[in-house]
């Protein structure tokens, strides 16, 4: 029984040995701890796309929102509320290269050295450049164009199944679930 026991226990640690080897084997190497240089890719490939600049209002916005609720809790203390506010919102500022850091590691295990390097590349170049500034126009202009394109679709399909249906069955669904009215009895 003991021998059956410690055979068990030899086979569960040669299963889990062997699970954690082949976890260790499957993933890719990008997606372990980066190097310095992975992470100077991807601080680089964040800068040219801007991937972090639309953070850059969170604590003037958070700054103001405070000094607002502050300020109307204690009209009185106005200015030195606002001062305080200030003051303190600048000694955070430096806390914006926690974000950079994380971005930075993010984008470095989603991507390898090389790719980084490709994405700013592209970024830095005119055509990439010029993709960021009307991207987002060209996006809207898509999400219209797809909008007409669908509604179009919808009403042909439509308009197309109705005409196959009256050819095949001489109605359309809706119309044969129309009741007809019963005949009033003569009076």
């Amino acid at each position: 029984m003991k021998q059956m026991s410690m055979a068990m226990s030899v086979r569960r640690c040669t299963l889990a040995l062997a699970a954690t080897l082949a976890v260790n084997l499957a993933m890719p190497a990008w997606a372990q701890e980066p190097t310095a240089e992975h992470l100077a890719s991807a601080r680089a490939a964040i800068d040219a796309i801007g991937a972090t600049d639309r953070f850059d209002n969170i604590l003037p916005a958070a700054a103001q929102q405070l000094k607002t609720t502050l300020i109307q809790t204690a009209p009185n203390l106005q200015e030195i509320i606002s001062v305080t506010v200030d003051e303190t919102a600048i000694e955070m500022a430096g806390r914006r290269g926690d974000l950079e850091r994380e971005a930075a590691i993010i984008y470095a295990k989603n991507f390898t050295a090389d790719e980084l390097d490709a994405i700013q590349t592209f970024y830095n170049s005119d055509a990439g450049k010029k993709l960021l500034q009307t991207g987002p126009v060209v996006t809207r202009q898509l999400l219209q164009a797809a909008e007409i394109w669908a509604n179009g679709v919808n009403r042909d399909l439509s308009v197309e199944t109705d005409k196959l249906l009256r050819a095949r069955i001489g109605t359309t669904p809706a119309e044969s679930q129309q009741v007809e009215p019963e005949a009033k009895p003569a009076e």
